[in-house]
């Protein structure tokens, strides 16, 4: 199932999300139809909240690899580097944002298994880019001006 893709002014765009308590067949079929809509899509990643669902939760996928990530949590970051993003609830624009080039990041998988991964450069950025969503936080507030890319 495609899902309705929310843009900035939407307020569930802006709220911190809840954790996911139990990962069902809901939550299961949540991320099915997550990945089935970002494959329709010019994205690498797809946030919970981005569909309407203000839940900790999104998935990725970027250099053939699928993920979802359920109540992530960045542990550790090192580094900084500013490069260009888009975002698919805000179309059409490009900024400037500034994010760690490397960290660790703690979540759990669609078993509710926990998994602890080292992600840098590209997976570092799409990683904290989608736990912003999570948090309320859109790349517009995160513009970095006077930047060279």
């Amino acid at each position: 199932m495609i899902l309705k893709i929310y843009t900035i002014e939407h307020p569930v765009l802006r709220k911190k999300a809840k954790n996911v308590e139990k990962i069902d067949n809901n939550i299961k079929k949540l991320a099915e139809a997550m990945f089935e809509t970002l494959k329709t899509v010019d994205g690498v990643g797809l946030a919970a909240p981005q569909v309407g669902k203000s839940l900790r939760m999104a998935v990725i996928s970027y250099e053939d690899q699928d993920l979802v990530i359920i109540n992530p949590e960045i542990i550790e970051k090192e580094g900084e580097w500013v490069d260009i993003e888009g975002c698919l609830s805000i179309p059409g624009v490009e900024i400037p944002v500034k994010r760690a080039q490397k960290i660790t990041v703690r979540f759990q998988d669609l078993n509710g298994k926990t998994i602890v991964m080292k992600a840098e450069g590209m997976w570092a950025r799409i990683f904290q880019h989608e736990i912003d969503h999570l948090d309320g936080i859109l790349i517009v507030d995160k513009i970095e001006e006077d930047v060279k890319v």
